[in-house]
């Protein structure tokens, strides 16, 4: 028990390590810069939220000079010279000018984007040694070539159900590609429960590492296809470990 319990903590260990080397790498938060702009078309529309689902609820008039607040998918959070907060889309947006009169780049998310990201959510499923795997996925890039990921995965079979956590560095080593190849290794855990109606054994909590490659392909604005195969080595307490083949995809978002 002790022995199983000081690989555990070391399992831990290492996920909290990877945790830890992303938050140390975060820049330090410096003062949000709130650019101003002009309004130059007849009135812009100020809806309660970020999609076209939410009503207009103001209208800013030509010549109001209005502050950009933050941006969420395509909508820009303003306030105006009344004070009034609300979202407007940027097409929109892209017809109010500088405080020099010029007119006011709002890009279209792309491929650069996708090659920038920082924090990345998704999900997936597949087939993990022969029964079905659901998980959720949370990245943060350290560098475009370089990511440290968290995934949480739930393990479903015929005979037995589990658990699996794990943390893992992922490299891409062509990051502006639209169908950009990565690899991945990582360390976690896997706890198996089997159905005590069909067979008769213990549950088990076994350490877990990992060696794998996939793809990701960027779809439009924020979307990401994600494609992955693992090959895992279960580090059992008896004399031999276990391989198990993990294929999966899913979708992510990125932030």
């Amino acid at each position: 028990m002790t022995g199983r319990t000081g690989m555990l903590a070391n399992t831990f260990g290492k996920v909290a390590l990877l945790l830890v080397l992303s938050v140390c790498v975060l820049p330090a938060q410096a003062a949000k810069y709130q650019p101003e702009v002009v309004v130059s078309d007849p009135f812009i529309e100020l809806r309660t939220g970020p999609g076209r689902g939410y009503p207009v609820f103001y209208v800013a008039a030509q010549g109001d000079r209005i502050v950009v607040l933050k941006e969420h998918t395509q909508w820009y959070k303003v306030r105006t010279p009344r004070s009034k907060e609300g979202w407007v889309h940027v097409d929109q947006m892209r017809s109010t000018l500088d405080l020099d009169g010029q007119p006011v780049a709002f890009p279209d998310y792309g491929v650069d984007d996708f090659e920038q990201r920082r924090w990345e959510l998704g999900f997936a499923g597949g087939d993990f040694g022969g029964a079905n795997v659901l998980s959720l996925r949370g990245g943060f890039a350290l560098t475009p070539n370089i990511t440290t990921e968290l995934t949480a995965a739930k393990i479903l079979g015929d005979f037995s159900d589990g658990y699996m956590g794990t943390g893992a560095i992922v490299m891409t080593p062509f990051p502006a590609w639209r169908v950009s190849p990565f690899f991945t290794i990582g360390t976690g855990v896997v706890h198996i429960e089997p159905q005590t109606t069909v067979v008769q054994a213990d549950d088990r909590t076994d350490e877990i590492v990992h060696a794998g490659a996939g793809i990701n392909v960027y779809l439009s604005r924020r979307f990401i296809l994600r494609m992955e195969y693992r090959r895992h080595t279960v580090l059992t307490s008896r004399d031999d470990n276990e391989e198990i083949d993990e294929w999966k995809a899913g979708f992510s978002v990125f932030l």
